[in-house]
């Protein structure tokens, strides 16, 4: 990713870009003291929170970035299973383009490729 991460909640919470393409981003977050909940598992804020990331970072990368951005506009998760350690895997991938929204799905896993989370973010396009 080409824009500096540092001072943001992705650099807060550990959340790294691992594949940029169109129309699907791969990040990963760490789970650890960041990341939980006062019981020990991954905070489902946190889960949302790498959720839109990836949808946004994967919007901006197909709008004219010198005219437009993307902003979330609603999200939903499910949180499918707790996690204790280790790290998640946050696949999203585009499924509706229009001219001012897309709408994005974000299946986040575990290092087994079990589902831990699922989510629908929508972004509005807007002008800069």
């Amino acid at each position: 990713m080409e824009r500096n991460v540092e001072g943001t909640l992705m650099n807060s919470l550990g959340i790294e870009i691992k594949e940029l393409t169109e129309g699907k981003v791969i990040a990963t977050m760490p789970v650890d003291e960041r990341t939980r909940q006062p019981f020990g598992l991954l905070h489902g804020g946190a889960s949302v929170a790498l959720a839109e990331t990836v949808a946004s970072v994967g919007g901006f990368h197909l709008v004219d970035q010198t005219k437009e951005a993307v902003v979330g506009l609603e999200i939903n998760a499910n949180h499918i299973k707790g996690k204790r350690s280790g790290k998640v895997i946050a696949e999203g991938t585009i499924l509706h383009r229009g001219r001012k929204t897309m709408v994005w799905d974000v299946k986040i896993r575990d290092e087994q490729d079990k589902l831990i989370c699922v989510s629908r973010c929508t972004l509005a396009v807007v002008s800069q």
